[in-house]
């Protein structure tokens, strides 16, 4: 049986990423009440949904509140349902909630068909200052990573850098 969640009124839908940098892993979380769920995901993915959300948040009225910083924290222990595979986004006009689908990584046979029938997928509807507040906690759990070498723009491990560009 596949997991299958909806918030359609979540409390908080946030990122953040454990481990030291270079060999952190990135989550994502929607809270709603005393429900918690979590999908491990890549930084290119959380990178991917915030530039989205921007583009959207872009063309509608600017947001009048923001959620409180603190409620943007990843919340631990983190129990990871699935695997990020692909994301679906959208705007709901007739809520004015944008909505995030997030999908399970499903393995494939030779032929592209998923190897197990169903796969898990957890739908989130957020306010657009959810959305703004999302995307700026986002970008700082991103940047926080290691650093780009200024020479090769590769990152830079905590100890030391090869750079191909200096050999």
């Amino acid at each position: 049986m596949s997991a299958f969640f909806e918030f359609e009124h979540v409390d908080a839908f946030t990122t953040g990423a454990v481990g030291r940098p270079g060999e952190r892993v990135f989550y994502l979380q929607a809270r709603q009440g005393r429900q918690r769920v979590a999908v491990k995901c890549e930084k290119q993915q959380v990178s991917a949904i915030t530039q989205y959300l921007r583009r959207v948040l872009h063309d509608l009225p600017s947001p009048e509140e923001r959620p409180m910083a603190g409620a943007l924290e990843l919340a631990t222990p983190v129990d990871t349902e699935f695997v990020l595979g692909p994301i679906g986004l959208g705007y709901d006009r007739s809520s004015d909630r944008l909505v995030v689908q997030l999908e399970e990584a499903v393995p494939t046979d030779e032929e592209g068909e998923p190897l197990e029938p169903e796969q898990g997928h957890i739908r989130v509807y957020l306010s657009r200052s959810q959305a703004a507040a999302f995307c700026e906690h986002a970008d700082k759990v991103v940047a926080a990573g290691r650093p780009d070498c200024q020479w090769c723009s590769l990152p830079i491990d905590p100890d030391g850098h090869p750079c191909p560009r200096m050999n």
